[in-house]
């Protein structure tokens, strides 16, 4: 009984470790992906990003170099998604983040 006991202990530990795993692995491919497409946008025009985008969910100033950052917030499974794009005096895309976008 005891040893029944232990074996099914060990396998449920091995089966919880190895899906959380799996779920971690998901995640960073996912990530990766997603940074991947953002990539796609650097040196491109604003004006591209906005059509396919839209409009920003919001517009920050935070440096003195007069760049701009074009937010786009999402919400998948209560999960808050947040893609940031700077924009130069060129209007053009100079870099790109990304929160729990995935």
């Amino acid at each position: 009984m005891k040893n029944l006991l232990i074996f099914f202990t060990v396998l449920f530990s091995l089966i919880f470790l190895t899906s959380c795993q799996t779920v971690s692995n998901k995640i960073d491919k996912k990530t990766t992906e997603e940074q991947r497409e953002l990539s796609k946008w650097l040196n491109q025009p604003e004006s591209e990003l906005k059509i396919v985008f839209g409009k920003p969910d919001r517009i920050d100033f935070k440096n003195k170099s007069k760049n701009r950052y074009y937010v786009y917030l999402s919400e998948k499974l209560k999960i808050k998604c947040e893609r940031k794009f700077e924009i130069d005096s060129n209007n053009m895309i100079i870099g790109f983040s990304s929160k729990n976008c995935f």
